[in-house]
């Protein structure tokens, strides 16, 4: 397994658990619960693949629809503890858009298209799943309330363009890439670091 392919599925995993987690708050029933982590988890990586001109990634390989239901095994296991820790949701939902903003990122570039597009599709791999678990659970999108949310991601593109621009390629970038997405959503949240209101 490739460090590519192992961020793939970490951030699926996390990505699923996050939504599967606000799910079973809602209340909603297993196949419910699954519809809405499977959602969180391949929402942004089937829009940026629409985008490229790509056939969706999760329709080649069914590795995410078994890893979501891997997700869902673990919170039906662990249900009572997860949902006690008010800061489960946010653990995961960072650690999956680290991960995604990797994918997008390097996907786009691999389609042969230039830098700043991929910062873009990175940030919707990251973020639009997330948009599209909030309103599948009848919330407002994450994304335009509360810290900053997808502007963590395009600091990860930032980083990812550094880095490259320092000569570090494979593993070590992605890692930084990502640790970097992670990074920003914590120092945003503890901070409570927002954008103005528009008013």
């Amino acid at each position: 397994m490739t460090v590519f392919t192992f961020i793939e599925i970490l951030g699926t995993l996390a990505f699923a658990i996050s939504g599967i987690r606000l799910a079973s708050a809602k209340r909603f029933d297993w196949f419910g619960a699954y519809v809405v982590g499977f959602t969180t988890a391949i929402g942004g990586g089937t829009l940026r693949d629409l985008m490229l001109s790509l056939t969706p990634f999760w329709m080649l390989d069914a590795t995410y629809a078994v890893v979501t239901a891997f997700a869902l095994g673990i919170v039906i296991a662990l249900g009572r503890y997860l949902i006690r820790l008010n800061n489960t949701f946010f653990i995961f939902d960072a650690i999956g858009l680290g991960l995604f903003t990797v994918v997008g990122i390097e996907k786009t570039l691999a389609a042969g298209f230039p830098l700043w597009v991929a910062v873009i599709m990175g940030t919707i791999t990251g973020a639009a799943g997330g948009v599209l678990r909030d309103i599948l659970i009848n919330e407002e999108p994450l994304i335009f309330r509360k810290e900053i949310y997808a502007l963590a991601c395009v600091f990860g593109g930032v980083v990812f363009w550094i880095c490259e621009m320092a000569g570090i390629r494979g593993g070590a970038l992605q890692i930084a890439t990502a640790a970097s997405v992670i990074a920003a959503r914590i120092v945003a949240v503890h901070y409570r670091l927002r954008l103005p209101v528009l008013k």
